[in-house]
């Protein structure tokens, strides 16, 4: 689907703040709330919008270490059988299959540093991993929930501490 400006403008508000009102972001549009709530009904038909989400930090529900794992898998592994490793394991809060050595990339957050070892080494039993390599996380320097659409105007999104 095409977006055109005003689609992306709209958009851009959502993602910095998912809770405005439809009037909030007419202001800011220029347009009428009726008419932002018919945008949006159709951005969220036709898939644009999949849904809202509440954006929690996950340290203050005890998450407080997270890392990116690299995931070495035997032979030409599909990324549904790597999703069907990863899957089950509640750390992992987004894979990606990547180009290089690795066969996926993994993003892990766990409660400390022990909590994210038994979580590495049962990742590790799955059949179709052979090795991992694990960056840990220092600092989150910038965290959103999705790059604003081109066009959109830039800056005054918070940085966000979960994803």
């Amino acid at each position: 689907m095409r977006l055109d400006e005003l689609d992306r403008q709209i958009v851009a508000r959502l993602l910095e703040d998912g809770r405005a009102s439809y009037a909030q972001i007419g202001d800011k549009v220029g347009l009428s709330a009726p008419a932002v709530k018919r945008r949006v009904d159709r951005l969220r038909a036709d898939g644009v919008i999949n849904g809202f989400a509440a954006v929690v930090d996950p340290a203050a529900l005890g998450w407080t270490t997270e890392a990116f794992i690299e995931i070495f898998c035997t032979g030409a592994t599909s990324p549904e059988e790597i999703y069907s490793s990863v899957r089950g394991h509640p750390e992992v809060v987004a894979a990606y299959t990547i180009s290089g050595d690795a066969s996926a990339l993994v993003h892990v957050r766990a409660r400390d540093i022990q909590h994210l070892e038994q979580a590495l080494e049962r990742l590790r039993r799955e059949d179709n991993i052979t090795a991992t390599k694990t960056a840990i996380v220092l600092s989150r320097l910038i965290g959103r929930p999705t790059d604003a659409p081109s066009g959109a105007p830039s800056g005054g999104t918070a940085p966000v501490t979960g994803q």
